[in-house]
Parts: structure tokens; C-alpha cells; sequence
């Protein structure tokens, strides 16, 4: 796949997926959302690849919000379109069922902060700097940005920081639970490659349901949750990967992953 505004490189089961619009921060305009919305299905539909990471060109920005020049031209209708645009790309990284990292090397504002909380997991460089500064514009976020913050940190601390615009330092968006790892700058990369290569090891099937129970089930009333889960246990006691996993863990061997 060749894009434009991504650039996409493989290391074995890894693939990594950098926004690269280095002069303008890697914003996110139309056409950056529309290519990572090809390359994730294109990475989602290809069998050798378990694990993304995602990250942005340079060493400044992960990705510094949406195209202001964009958003200040849209219409009511065509704000409404714009904003359920983004949701839809996000989604689909969220429910990828394999997991993508964001590698967060500076400033995740406004959709790249979103952007980020769609992924599975967030690494951030110590440098990195996270907020959603809409309300600056006179907006509010438009990529379920006041959707999935509260969802991360609690309803408190999300309202503290989409009203009042403010960047979170890398630490204290590891204190809230935005981020999973802070990392120094110069290890943020290896630091990603080891986790992808760590869960793109992990057998395929059971990943992607652990991600389909997981975000299904947490909006969900906890007994709905426990039938989703049960559903998942036993579809998945039926693959291959699971008595796969099952006799090799009695003969004291490796497993190996078919995805079946």
C-alpha cells in the first residue's frame, strides 16, 4: 500500500504506520483520514500482520488536531458529516481486533489526542503533550473525543480537560490512566516494536476477542458483559489455536498460532 500522507513499514508481524505531514504536525485533514481508513482495512485483512504502531513524521507532533483551515469552512450539515466521518475511522482502529499501539512522540491536540485514544494501547514519549483544545475554537471535539476521554480517566478530569484546553504533560497523562507507558524520547520506538512484537506473538484469535469483550462489554450492564463473554469462550473452544495452546502448554513447548 502506498499513500500520500502515510507511510507504512513492516518488521515481520509488525507493521508501523506513520501519519507524515511533518510541516503542518501531521494534522488530520480529509484525505489523511481517508488513507487511514484504506490502510487499516488493508492491514486488518492481512493475516501476516498481528500488531500495528502508529505514529507521526518528526520528532514534534504525533498528530496536532484536525485542519483548521477544513473545520473553519464547514457548513451545519457539513459538520455533522465531517465529525461522524472521523468517528467511523476511529472506530474501525478501535475495533481493528488486532491491537495498534500509538507511539505518541509530541503533541496529540484535538483529533490526534483522539486519534490516540482510539488506539489499543499508548505509548508516550516524555516530551509528548495531550489535550483536546476545542474549546479554544468555540467548538467541542467531533471524533468521540468527549466520548472516550471520560471513558479513560473518569468524568471529572475529562470535563477538566476539555473545558479548559490545556495540554497534559506525558507524566500526568500516565497518572490519570491516558497513557499506559511514558518512555524517554529516544526509546519510544524500540519501546513500541518490543510490545507490538510481544502481542503479535500472542495467539490471534484469542487477541481479537479479548478486544471484542473488552469493548463490547464495557458500556454494557456486567450481565449482558458475562454473556458476551461466555458466547466468545465458546466459539473460541472450538479453534485450533485453542488446543493448540492447550497441548502445548501439557507438553511444555512453544505454541504456534495459525489463527484458526
Amino acid at each position: 500500500m502506498t499513500f500520500d500522507n502515510l507511510l507504512i513499514e513492516r518488521d515481520g508481524a509488525v507493521a508501523v504506520v506513520t501519519l507524515n505531514r511533518p510541516k503542518v504536525l501531521n494534522a488530520l485533514n480529509n484525505q489523511t483520514l481517508l488513507e487511514l481508513a484504506a490502510c487499516m482495512a488493508g492491514l486488518q485483512a492481512d493475516a501476516e500482520v498481528r500488531a500495528i504502531i502508529l505514529t507521526g513524521a518528526g520528532d514534534k507532533s504525533f498528530v496536532a488536531g484536525a485542519d483548521i483551515n477544513e473545520l473553519a469552512a464547514l457548513s451545519p450539515v457539513e459538520g455533522q458529516a465531517h465529525a461522524r466521518r472521523g468517528q467511523l475511522v476511529f472506530d474501525a482502529i478501535e475495533q481493528l481486533g488486532k491491537p495498534v499501539i500509538a507511539a505518541v512522540n509530541g503533541f496529540a491536540l484535538g483529533g490526534g489526542c483522539e486519534l490516540a485514544m482510539a488506539c489499543t494501547m499508548r505509548l508516550a514519549a516524555e516530551t509528548a503533550r495531550f489535550g483536546q483544545p476545542e474549546i479554544n475554537l468555540g467548538l467541542l471535539p467531533g471524533y468521540a473525543g468527549s466520548q472516550r476521554l471520560p471513558r479513560l480517566v473518569g468524568k471529572g478530569v475529562a470535563l477538566e480537560i476539555l473545558l479548559t484546553g490545556d495540554m497534559v504533560s506525558a507524566p500526568r497523562a500516565y497518572e490519570i490512566g491516558l497513557v499506559n507507558r511514558v518512555v524517554p524520547a529516544a526509546d519510544l520506538m524500540a519501546e513500541a516494536m518490543k510490545m507490538a512484537q510481544a502481542l503479535a506473538a500472542k495467539a490471534p484469535i484469542a487477541v481479537r476477542f479479548i478486544i471484542e469483550a473488552v469493548n463490547q462489554g464495557l458500556d454494557a450492564p456486567f450481565a449482558v458483559g458475562e454473556v458476551l463473554e461466555t458466547s466468545l469462550f465458546g466459539t473460541i473452544a472450538s479453534s485450533d489455536d485453542m488446543r493448540e495452546g492447550t497441548t502445548a502448554f501439557l507438553q511444555k513447548r512453544k505454541a504456534v498460532w495459525q489463527g484458526k
